[in-house]
């Protein structure tokens, strides 16, 4: 990594048998290499189609089914076939939204991933299940090459946090693949576009897929890929769509309670119709003997609130990444969702301009992941590019008083490093915490955990000798790891940042709109947890000057010291910091000649019996 955060595609790696681009979908998965220079989706499903639906059967006798088939057997077996299975990476358990996304059965327990309870008796977990779809990937990909396939760069909504990233890298393991890279899915298409039309300038890459929606502005200089902001709903997709077409069906054939079997008989007759809807202007909906004509007009009207979901997103993108919808040279469209015209017409009046459609909108991402995963392994080429995403949130850690110092702010380019070095606030303190957090809020309570770890076996030093460098550094997956070292030892611990859940669908957006809404008040509760600290440390250095030295007391300073210091208490109690910090100003001032004549008498103690020439 070199110094300005750039990543350089250049590695001189070694081919370890075919490197491929995967785009892990929520509704479909595919699988693309670059053949005779040119990125190209292999055949990966029955009939040689491309798309293979990421669809999961377990059966009774153990045996597992990918794809069309399996998506075939879902109404028969709902419970025993995991679709979209990409919702689900990263989550706890204990998150609402889990027993939303499906009819599945969860294993009981306190295990701190989400586990479905299958035929065959084992439960599996969304790893599990992803690593499954990868692996028919990875064998269809090598009955193609008829060599071995081992090697991945595997695409990711920009928005999933690090739970569902590094979900996403445990399944490629579990495949038999080297994940080369996690690589964001609109960079993923802005690098396809890029390289393939030699497009420069300053675009917008809109990614409606089947359960994640981002939005990426990106801005593309001669073979730099820069992400300028990015934004989204990692429970947002086609998806639902379809659900909306299901719950109006279901209301008309009085199926307030439907068994799981009829759900999923019910969606999967919903996700045809939204297809057809594409081009047709109403088609008959046929399911579990129910018929209904639906029209495209009543169809775009159920799924408007969720197409003016993503404005919102889209509009803050453009504020953060500081250019105006006018000033954008393209917009990019990624996912299949992106094919519904409703969905069209709103990305074309959002931003002025009718959006790029040039390459296939459900393969553009497997594209850019297959030219990716060539660069990265094809020795010796001449041509280099830059990518640099960005993270969605900042990065800090807690310090006294309940206030969180961001170590990295949010759209920081990635990957990145950043440090700083902290002391301790107590007399032979020997430990210290570090808290990581993420989010926008200056409060700890007010933003997410990461994870927490002690650095141990400190020196026991004066309050605020002791030197701690504590560094975040953010590889080019996303990926968080912390290092605490103290300087003087060189005692280390780190920490790769692993949560075991992923954000809910609107924490990510809550933390945005929260550090917006409570600015002000934020910075106010921050000035008044540091003058608490800062008055805490007066009270036990001027405590303990007190105790040790009171021969050095004159008449009545006692006395002045102490009400001082009583002024500094009551105000610590309560909501004034700008009279808190007035009250240590004065706690100073009146403590400034007894601390004076400390200061003397140690000087003068240290230099008995030396000559002038000793030093």
């Amino acid at each position: 990594m070199s110094n300005n955060g750039f990543l350089q595609i250049h590695d001189p790696l070694k081919p370890k048998g075919y490197a491929v681009g995967i785009d892990l979908g929520t509704t479909n998965s595919l699988v693309a290499s670059v053949i005779q220079g040119k990125p190209e989706c292999l055949p990966a499903d029955e009939g040689h189609t491309r798309l293979l639906p990421s669809v999961v059967h377990y059966a009774k006798d153990g045996g597992v089914v990918v794809g069309s088939r399996a998506r075939r057997m879902a109404a028969e077996y709902p419970t025993d076939t995991i679709i979209s299975v990409k919702r689900f990476m990263g989550r706890s358990p204990d998150d609402p939204e889990t027993r939303k996304l499906g009819h599945y059965k969860f294993s009981e327990g306190k295990s701190p991933v989400v586990r479905f309870e299958v035929a065959g008796g084992q439960p599996v977990t969304p790893i599990e299940v992803s690593g499954e779809i990868l692996r028919t990937l990875k064998r269809r990909a090598e009955s193609h090459f008829a060599g071995k396939v081992e090697q991945a760069v595997i695409t990711v909504p920009a928005y999933f946090d690090d739970a569902q990233r590094q979900a996403t890298k445990d399944a490629g393991r579990l495949a038999g693949l080297e994940v080369l890279r996690l690589l964001n899915e609109p960079t993923a298409a802005a690098l396809a576009y890029g390289l393939d039309k030699g497009s420069q300038g300053t675009f917008a890459v809109y990614d409606l897929g089947g359960g994640t929606f981002d939005i990426s502005i990106l801005k593309l200089v001669e073979g730099i890929f820069e992400v300028k902001a990015t934004g989204g709903d990692s429970a947002l997709g086609g998806d639902d769509f379809d659900r909306a077409i299901a719950q109006r069906v279901l209301q008309a054939m009085g199926q307030s309670e439907p068994s799981p079997s009829l759900v999923a008989e019910v969606l999967a007759a919903a996700r045809r119709a939204k297809e057809s809807l594409t081009d047709a202007p109403e088609v008959e909906f046929v399911a579990a003997g129910h018929r209904q004509v639906i029209k495209r007009e009543d169809f775009e009207a159920w799924i408007q609130p969720l197409v003016q979901k993503t404005g919102i997103v889209c509009r803050r993108a453009l504020k953060d990444a500081g250019v105006t919808a006018a000033e954008l040279d393209g917009v990019i469209l990624v996912g299949g969702a992106t094919r519904v015209p409703a969905v069209r017409r709103y990305v074309a009046e959002l931003f002025g301009r009718e959006p790029l459609g040039d390459i296939d909108p459900d393969q553009v991402v497997a594209l850019g992941a297959a030219v990716l995963a060539n660069l990265l392994t094809t020795v010796n080429r001449d041509d280099e590019v830059l990518l640099l995403d960005v993270i969605p949130l900042s990065l800090g850690l807690e310090t006294m008083g309940g206030i969180v110092e961001k170590l990295i702010p949010r759209n920081s380019t990635i990957p990145t490093a950043a440090a700083q070095v902290f002391t301790t606030f107590k007399d032979g303190q020997t430990g210290l915490d570090v808290h990581v957090l993420q989010g926008e809020r200056e409060a700890v309570e007010d933003c997410r955990s990461l994870a927490r770890f002690r650095l141990s076996e400190i020196p026991p030093m004066s309050a605020g000798m002791a030197r701690v460098e504590v560094r975040f550094q953010v590889d080019a997956d996303g990926i968080l790891s912390v290092t605490a070292k103290e300087q003087s030892t060189g005692v280390t611990q780190s920490i790769t940042v692993k949560p075991s859940h992923g954000l809910t669908d609107d924490e990510i957006e809550r933390m945005l709109l929260d550090s917006i809404d409570h600015a002000e008040e934020d910075i106010q509760l921050r000035q008044l947890r540091e003058q608490r600290v800062e008055a805490e440390r007066v009270l036990t250095d001027a405590g303990k000057q007190l105790g040790e030295h009171p021969a050095l007391l004159q008449p009545e300073e006692r006395t002045a010291i102490e009400a001082a210091m009583g002024r500094v208490r009551e105000l610590a109690q309560g909501e004034d910091s700008h009279a808190l910090k007035e009250a240590i100003h004065a706690l100073d001032e009146v403590s400034r000649p007894f601390v004076e004549r400390v200061m003397n008498q140690a000087i003068r103690q240290v230099v008995a019996g030396h000559s002038v020439e000793e030093y």
